[in-house]
């Protein structure tokens, strides 16, 4: 009986170990043209952490040392131990029945060094080195990704070994392709990745245009940050070291880094610019420039000591500042805020997508998707804030147009108050006219003997009928106005051609070669082509300011002023006024007079629209004149 025990104890714990062994053997991957693509995941993939960095292939390869690789418990590694050499180990089961060729791909561009070791008989293999410190013509293949073939022509099962040693923390995602379906998927990556930054460049060059128009720094900022978020999706992506510098590996330990500090810098002055927070929010403008300071501390640290710059998340801090910022703002009335804020929001899902995944939740579904979502979400970001700079544009513009209505009235109200007034004067300079000569003619009756102060008296009531006809000139020519206060009636090209076309042809037009009456607009501003022949006339044919070399509105106000003093003013007054050549304001202020002395019957009681009669060669042209 005790025989019979034993035995069967001994066949149990045979059992047992072939299953445990069974269940700790590493899971193999077989290539199959069915599954032209496959990560390795789980238990596909072992890994050994080495944190003194000594181990060598010979020393992985010793049964004691392989026994204590274990299997990955996430779907992919990730290497936070940046002191520490990280190897790892996967199986492929090849299968010569295969019509594809197929290739190793290793989708972190940011990994410093790999060595990867190829089985090639027994007991030997090949080392291929290649990571981010390696210059990029040293790749196999110019991709941004690190591509590796594989001999497929026998069948047997090949175990891989690769050692990583990365200055930054890292995903080890090894997939496993064919080339045809590499090739359709790197296609349609570049793509998009010309798309994406395409679309950078796209609203960076908008804004640089908004920014020269308006010079308003708030455009330039947000120029820059787009151009930061760009470099650092480059660097992370590995465009940057293919195209920007193939031939300087140790920018990569730098380059995303600059980029994350540059976006954050720019992201906050924008915010800083566009929510106006110094005037509506004083206690979060302070706040953003703390922020700044200690942004720009954390990374002058990083520059001393570069693994620092894998602390991505710190970029939440600012984020979250800026979302914050802009609800405050956007609850206190300033509507473009609301797209600011979307915008925002969208970037910190992205944020919290990247970081789910860098904590290797395992909800997640894991793919292109959650790869590139901070992508999407950038690009998401980009398109609503452009909105929210829009939408501040037509408030601005709306803000213009009221200041501007508000200044057209008040204008009017100051013309009604000024002839009010006038007429006010007028009346009481009557009044005492009669008051005065009432007293004279009563002090004549009253006693001959004061005749010589009666005689003074009436000296008095004509100097006073004197200064009352020099106030009644003086307030007639009080219409006369500056440069300024007239180029608020003409204050353009437009306005001033929009007169003449109202005064030439205030009673209808005619065509000047065939009297025809039908017109349509021409090519000139308020120009008019006639449907018959085809001939196109200009306000400004013949007129006095028919090949004008001045801006026009100057010269209707040199027209003024020579109508306003009848012809009086010097060309050496004009020039101080106008601020034109005194040979210019001679030749015209000539050619001025000249008309004035011709038509002054005319214009003897012209009013104040007598100037615009001067405006045609011939008065035959000239219509009633436009208020």
């Amino acid at each position: 009986m005790m025989k019979i025990s034993r035995v069967i104890f001994f066949c149990a714990f045979a059992i047992l170990s072939v299953l445990q062994l069974k269940s700790r053997a590493q899971v193999q991957v077989t290539i199959d043209d069915k599954v032209p693509h496959h990560i390795f995941n789980y238990g596909e993939i072992e890994l050994l952490e080495d944190p003194g960095g000594k181990l060598t292939l010979q020393d992985i390869l010793s049964p004691a040392m392989d026994s204590k690789f274990s299997k990955s418990t996430i779907y992919t590694p990730k290497i936070f131990s940046l002191n520490s050499t990280h190897w790892f180990k996967i199986k492929i089961r090849f299968n010569p029945q295969s019509k594809e060729n197929w290739v190793l791909e290793f989708f972190d561009q940011t990994i410093d060094d790999v060595n990867f070791y190829a089985p090639i008989g027994p007991h030997k293999y090949q080392r291929f080195k290649f990571g981010a410190k390696y210059k990029f013509d040293q790749r196999e293949y110019a991709h941004k990704n690190f591509l590796l073939n594989l001999d497929n022509s026998k069948e047997r099962e090949e175990t891989y070994y690769i050692r990583i040693k990365s200055s930054q923390s890292a995903s080890v995602i090894i997939v496993l392709r064919n080339l045809r379906w590499l090739v359709h998927y790197a296609t349609e990556e570049y793509m998009f990745f010309g798309l994406f930054y395409g679309m950078i460049v796209v609203f960076s060059f908008y804004n640089l245009l908004m920014f020269i128009a308006i010079r308003q720094k708030q455009y330039l900022y947000y120029v820059l940050y787009n151009l930061s978020i760009g470099l650092y999706e480059t660097c992370v992506d590995g465009i940057a070291f293919q195209y920007l510098w193939p031939e300087h590996p140790a920018l990569n330990q730098y380059g995303y880094g600059i980029a994350l500090y540059l976006s954050s810098l720019f992201g906050l002055l924008f915010t800083l610019n566009f929510l106006y927070l110094k005037s509506k929010a004083p206690g979060l403008y302070k706040a953003i420039i703390a922020m700044i300071g200690l942004r720009t501390l954390f990374f002058i640290a990083c520059l001393y000591d570069h693994q620092l710059f894998t602390y991505k998340l710190v970029e939440v801090l600012p984020l979250l500042i800026a979302l914050g910022s802009g609800i405050y703002i956007w609850k206190n009335g300033f509507r473009p805020a609301r797209f600011f804020v979307i915008g925002y929001s969208f970037l910190l899902i992205g944020f919290i997508i990247k970081g789910l995944v860098l904590l290797n939740v395992p909800w997640l579904p894991y793919g292109p998707v959650t790869h590139y979502s901070l992508s999407f979400c950038f690009v998401i970001e980009m398109i609503l804030v452009s909105f929210a700079i829009g939408d501040n544009i037509r408030g601005l513009r709306q803000k213009k147009d009221r200041a501007q209505k508000r200044m057209i009235e008040q204008l009017q109200i100051n013309e009604k108050l000024k002839e009010t007034l006038n007429k006010e004067l007028s009346s009481l300079v009557d009044e005492r006219t009669k008051e005065v000569s009432q007293k004279a003619a009563t002090i004549e009756k009253q006693n001959m003997e004061i005749s010589l102060m009666n005689a003074m008296l009436e000296k008095d009531n004509q100097e006073l009928h004197e200064n009352i006809k020099k106030v009644s000139r003086a307030r007639v020519m009080s219409m006369e106005v500056n440069f300024e206060e007239f180029s608020k009636i003409y204050p353009d090209r437009d306005t001033c051609f929009k007169y003449l076309s109202e005064l030439k042809w205030t009673n209808g037009y005619s065509c000047k070669k065939c009297l025809n009456t039908q017109y349509l607009s021409g090519f000139l501003p308020y120009s008019r082509r006639c449907t018959k022949c085809g001939y196109d006339e200009s306000v400004i044919a013949h007129t006095i300011f028919q090949n004008s070399r001045i801006p026009i509105n100057k010269a209707f106000y040199m027209l003024f002023l020579v109508y306003s003093t009848k012809g009086k003013i010097s060309s050496h007054k004009l020039s101080q006024l106008l601020l034109i050549r005194q040979s210019t304001c001679w030749a015209y202020n000539s050619k001025m007079q000249k008309l004035l002395e011709e038509r002054n019957k005319e214009l003897k009681n012209a009013g104040e629209g007598g100037w615009s009669k001067l405006i045609f060669e011939s008065p035959s042209f000239a219509g009633k004149p436009v208020v």
